[in-house]
């Protein structure tokens, strides 16, 4: 569909908000694509990385508010038609092993914001401009920000944010952690895609269960991560990968990952 873009190019899949006139606020049938990119991506071979941006000067304004009073449904209906719609993104990234990029190109609001946070890594132009935004509203975080922003920033800064919905500029963002990093906007691109394509090349097999293996820590005891991470280890070590990065060790050269 139009209003969702999505692009496979040499192991980089591109997955494009498009509606600029509305700053990319999206509708049902935008989460319904949104959804089946994320879940195409990552049945791909062909694809390493994917990258989540929004076209024209703003990432995502979160949900279409002109439509939200539209029709009244029940609280029931409510809470299933974000069950059913709206959760399914991160639902499906949490399913995920391959990394996403958010390359954070304009303002980031509301569910916007939500959704940049769930994915893994953070790229934000200094133009990028963040606010939960719900309270401005009258409602909760409906997306998994009261998930996702205090494991960022802690609870106290994630009440705070999500209290008072103030604008976050790019460098303060990166300041708590909000983004992993902040380039100049004529250069947001080509440095997102840099970083993609490093990740891209590399050993494919470690670097999804290493993004496993940091999940998991959020939610396991320390002896039983040890334990997951020696049967992590146990098999990447019978890696074409592996053997290829130790004879590359060895050689003083650059490894050749399958990734490539």
């Amino acid at each position: 569909m139009s209003d969702l873009l999505y692009e496979v190019k040499d192991r980089i899949a591109t997955i494009t908000l498009n509606r600029p006139d509305k700053l990319n606020a999206f509708t049902g049938p935008m989460i319904d694509a949104w959804a089946r990119a994320l879940a195409e991506a990552q049945a791909d071979d062909g694809v390493n990385v994917v990258v989540v941006t929004g076209a024209g000067r703003a990432f995502c304004a979160g949900g279409d508010v002109a439509r939200m009073r539209e029709t009244k449904p029940t609280p029931l209906e409510n809470k299933n038609q974000l069950w059913e719609n709206i959760h399914r993104v991160p639902r499906t990234l949490e399913a995920m092993d391959k990394p996403v990029i958010a390359m954070v190109n304009g303002v980031a609001v509301g569910a916007g914001m939500g959704m940049c946070l769930m994915c893994d890594v953070r790229i934000a132009s200094e133009e990028a401009r963040f606010s939960t935004g719900y309270v401005r509203v009258g409602l909760v975080p409906g997306d998994g920000d009261t998930y996702f922003l205090p494991r960022l920033v802690g609870a106290a800064k994630a009440l705070e944010l999500l209290w008072t919905a103030d604008f976050v500029d790019a460098q303060e963002a990166l300041r708590l952690g909000i983004v992993n990093r902040v380039v100049p906007a004529g250069d947001l691109a080509q440095q997102t895609r840099a970083f993609a394509e490093q990740i891209a090349d590399g050993p494919q097999i470690p670097i999804r269960m290493i993004k496993r293996l940091v999940y998991q820590s959020l939610r396991l005891d320390l002896r039983t991560h040890l334990d997951l991470v020696s049967s992590h280890m146990a098999v990447v070590r019978e890696t074409a990968d592996h053997a290829e990065g130790v004879a590359a060790f060895k050689e003083k050269r650059t490894p050749r990952f399958q990734g490539r």
